[in-house]
């Protein structure tokens, strides 16, 4: 087994950030506690990739990667469109809708 510090890994941090995300969702603003939820989601997705797993490691790293970066990308995207109302109006005109 690996040392103490291993087991664990990356995961009290990811963790907390997750925590203070769905607290400044509630208490703060619901645009920019969704953002910074999907950010801890993409930097887990990140620190999953590079292979500190410890206890962030649930599935094996190919599945484990996508679903934590699609997650966390549908998080920040749809933060960014509730703050920004008129992103998603430029948005769907870039593709011609």
């Amino acid at each position: 087994m690996s040392p103490s510090g291993e087991r664990w890994g990356p995961y009290p941090l990811v963790l907390a950030g997750a925590a203070l995300g769905v607290l400044a969702i509630f208490l703060v603003d619901t645009e920019w506690g969704g953002f910074a939820l999907g950010a801890v989601f993409l930097v887990a997705a990140a620190v999953r990739f590079a292979g500190y797993g410890g206890a962030l490691a649930v599935r094996a790293k190919n599945i484990d990667v996508p679903t934590l970066a699609v997650l966390g990308a549908a998080l920040v995207v749809t933060a960014l469109f509730l703050e920004y109302p008129d992103l998603k109006a430029r948005l769907l005109a870039l593709f011609g809708q």
